[in-house]
């Protein structure tokens, strides 16, 4: 009598092709600042070896200071035509992105990643880059809601069409031909400017949008792509010696770039042109005479110069320890994140706004009129932008910076106390919620 052994049923999960890994950004961001920190072991109270451990470093840094800027200093150059500062250095703009998220690539969305993209496209590499999964899980999403809408509109149909089936009194839907009329409930948006956009189905494109999509490949897959030298995009893998010369930098706003340089101590700007190093004094000169368009000579600056404002609210935001983004994508001055734009989504919104309250601003007409020009904001403004940030889940935060009366400055228009001169300028933060009779009845 012979045993007959049946395999067990594989389960639907075991089909599914597994994502590729994310990389380690808890290892890769570690460090929130291109400096190091060197503090004092903890005390530990019942533990009396925790002092002798306290006194040994204490002395070890006192003897031998450990260096906590990186050596030899990050180095970039100025320019005057973008108003930014350019990082041309591979490692030094990895080390700027990785180590507290400044600044973006210029050829890219957000991380410097143009080259990555450039070897996945010409075939020399596999894999996929942050925005490459991005463009396919919008591309995804596209597809669902194009679908959805269809399968809605052929339940629309049928139910329509059995109701008109089943119609007791008689009432004439059809348009003469047998053929039942039926309104659409659901339109499925279309190109603009498409001839005979009405006769078209709503569905036409899914195929498009399929032809174009490139799903997701598993660990298994991609050993087997490689093994056949594909791609993840189909394409075959080139001559991997190629070398491809990277066209991207690393752009810099001159609030980040005068942050590294006066904050933290650890980039140097130099001129394009004669390679020379510029210094602090006058880079803050710089900053302030092109944070206008055309750029204003130094003797005709303002302590409300844009950069003024915007910086002031930069270092404040950065000394407490808020990863701060451009927001021009939200209508914004800033954006707030708590660790990076790779952890979480900004959670606050920041719009500033100079205040005059200072009686130097109210003793003539003139300037009283441009105070006036400029502080003045409508609720209907307000509104707006509370609106927009409500809708993408951000809290909107207005920094109102209390503008001093002007200082003198040297012979050459710079500031000899920069410390001295930012010290004159207060922040006054009020955060904004949008409310709503549904979520706020309470």
């Amino acid at each position: 009598m012979g045993v007959e052994f049946v395999a067990p049923a594989e389960s639907e999960d075991s089909h599914k092709t597994p994502r590729p890994s994310r990389p380690n950004y808890n290892k890769l961001h570690a460090q929130p600042l291109p400096v190091k920190a060197h503090p004092l072991p903890p005390l530990i109270p019942h533990n009396p070896l925790s002092l002798l451990h306290i006194a040994f470093t204490y002395i070890s840094h006192v003897a031998f200071p450990p260096s906590s800027h990186p050596q030899p200093l990050l180095r970039a150059y100025f320019s005057a035509e973008t108003r930014s500062v350019h990082v041309t250095d591979e490692t030094t703009a990895r080390i700027l992105w990785e180590k507290g998220f400044f600044g973006k690539g210029s050829l890219s969305r957000s991380e410097p990643a143009w080259l990555e993209r450039e070897k996945i496209r010409q075939g020399l590499v596999l894999g996929d880059t942050s925005e490459e999964v991005t463009r396919r899980r919008r591309e995804e999403r596209k597809q669902f809601k194009n679908e959805r809408a269809r399968k809605e509109r052929e339940a629309i149909e049928d139910k329509l069409a059995e109701e008109a089936t089943d119609d007791p009194h008689g009432t004439d839907v059809s348009n003469g031909k047998g053929d039942v009329k039926l309104p659409t409930a659901i339109e499925v948006s279309q190109p603009s400017g498409t001839e005979g956009i009405d006769n078209q189905d709503p569905t036409s494109g899914l195929d498009q949008v399929s032809s174009d999509y490139t799903p997701l490949l598993g660990k298994d897959e991609q050993a087997v792509s490689a093994s056949l030298g594909v791609t993840s995009g189909g394409s075959t893998l080139q001559d991997p010696a190629k070398v491809i010369i990277n066209q991207e930098h690393l752009q810099l706003t001159v609030e980040e770039a005068f942050f590294l340089v006066y904050a933290l101590g650890a980039l140097e700007i130099h001129d394009p042109f004669d390679s020379q190093q510029i210094t602090t004094s006058h880079l803050f000169s710089i900053c302030r005479s092109h944070s206008y368009f055309p750029p204003q000579p130094t003797s005709s600056l303002a302590p409300n110069d844009p950069f003024l404002l915007s910086y002031v609210v930069y270092h404040h935001f950065r000394s407490l320890g808020w990863v701060v983004r451009p927001g021009i994508k939200f209508a914004v001055d800033y954006l707030l994140y708590n660790r990076g734009p790779v952890f979480s989504h900004a959670e606050f919104a920041v719009i500033i706004l100079p205040s005059y309250n200072d009686a130097y601003w109210s003793s003539t007409a003139d300037l009283q009129a441009m105070v006036q020009k400029k502080a003045k904001k409508s609720w209907w403004w307000l509104h707006c932008v509370n609106r927009v940030q409500a809708q993408v889940k951000k809290s909107l935060v207005v920094v109102y910076v209390e503008v001093p009366a002007p200082v003198s400055v040297d012979e050459k228009g710079d500031v000899v106390d920069i410390g001295r001169f930012l010290k004159r300028y207060r922040v006054r933060e009020l955060m904004f919620k949008r409310w709503t009779p549904n979520r706020n009845r309470d």
